[in-house]
């Protein structure tokens, strides 16, 4: 249990002097705050889930003139089943964006192992050569990650990084490329990634090669579809906004 020798030795004294070792009512510090501000450091958690267990203490104080450290706030959230974590992020998404993604997943739902294996998932991504810029908490339920109430929308990384492209197939990869300085360009797709590894690999799987890259705007330059069609590598269609449905943003990890 974990006791020291003098908490023994105090409830052994208890039990000779009382035969047990209960409590008595009222012994012990009082309770900091009511079930009524409890109940009321809740509610105000979870319409305002961004909250630091600071600003809640200010909010219970101006309402109710009791004053809690943050320390307290937060085990009276956590009894309540409320725990700080990190939201679930996404892109923005328009009605539009939502039809073709749900189009084009029912589009695909049936396709076989061996049709996949023809597909060659590409992605560049940036990793970020500044500390987290996500030290945001919100407070939630054990569970509730991915509800909407959870999630917070994010279109835009800031902060210096290095840009990095991969592809990945049903038995293979590219190799890591680091992009240098500058931005990517249509002709630097073309010259980086296209020629020298999705021509390759369109080489070696023939002509059901299919190339998935994503709507980014090098991708869609005129030189690379030129490109493309003189090496009559085919492309899937993609839908707008779907990092998610992209096998190789689950796997980067892997790729480093």
């Amino acid at each position: 249990f974990n006791l020291t020798p003098s908490v023994v030795c105090n409830l052994w004294k208890q039990f000779q002097d009382t035969g047990s070792i209960e409590r008595k009512p009222g012994q012990g510090r009082p309770r900091a705050t009511t079930a009524t501000e409890d109940r009321y450091l809740f509610i105000i958690a979870r319409r305002n889930r961004g909250a630091t267990a600071s600003q809640l203490s200010r909010d219970l104080y101006a309402a109710t003139g009791t004053r809690l450290s943050r320390v307290t706030v937060s085990k009276r959230l956590h009894k309540t089943g409320l725990f700080a974590r990190r939201p679930a992020v996404c892109v923005p998404f328009t009605s539009t964006n939502r039809r073709v993604r749900l189009a084009w997943c029912r589009e695909h739902r049936d396709w076989s192992m061996d049709q996949w294996a023809t597909v060659l998932f590409t992605d560049e991504s940036r990793f970020s050569l500044n500390t987290d810029s996500r030290r945001t908490f919100i407070w939630r339920e054990p569970g509730t990650r991915h509800l909407p109430s959870n999630v917070r929308e994010i279109d835009n990384y800031g902060g210096g990084g290095l840009m990095v492209s991969a592809g990945i197939m049903l038995d293979g990869r590219t190799p890591l490329h680091v992009f240098e300085r500058g931005t990517v360009s249509g002709v630097r797709y073309r010259d980086e990634i296209l020629e020298p590894y999705a021509r390759l690999f369109r080489g070696a799987v023939g002509t059901e090669f299919i190339l998935m890259d994503d709507n980014a705007r090098p991708h869609r330059a005129l030189l690379v579809d030129e490109f493309l069609e003189s090496e009559d590598i085919r492309r899937m269609d993609w839908p707008a906004r779907s990092p998610d449905l992209n096998l190789i943003e689950h796997v980067w990890g892997g790729q480093l």
